[in-house]
């Protein structure tokens, strides 16, 4: 995993991404941010079980879902499963040790 800062390519309202193995970032003070560090490494992990390109074809097509079903992007984003994982175990720092593989397929469901 490397922290990169990048603040131009990271799109507006929107802080930092995972793209394996990278972590960008808007910021500098955001690298010694647990809570953000550890939610872009939750999405590091699923990268890695979906085999990082099916993760993203999953993402796109989920938001496409989530904002038909939402019509509102910021609803869409919040309830895309990957996105429901890491923001409820951003704060469990230990959360990666004990997870289980597609541990975002509980969030599917609403």
């Amino acid at each position: 995993m490397f922290l990169i800062v990048a603040k131009y390519l990271i799109p507006n309202g929107y802080r930092g991404m995972a793209v394996f193995p990278f972590i960008v970032m808007k910021y500098d003070f955001d690298k010694r941010n647990e809570t953000f560090v550890n939610h872009e490494k939750i999405h590091l992990r699923q990268q890695i079980e979906l085999l990082i390109l099916p993760f993203f074809i999953w993402y796109i097509l989920e938001f496409i879902i989530r904002l038909i079903q939402y019509q509102n992007k910021d609803l869409a984003y919040r309830n895309i499963s990957f996105e429901r994982e890491a923001y409820t175990k951003e704060t469990d720092l230990n959360y990666l040790k004990n997870r289980s593989f597609f541990q975002f397929l509980k969030y599917i469901k609403q």
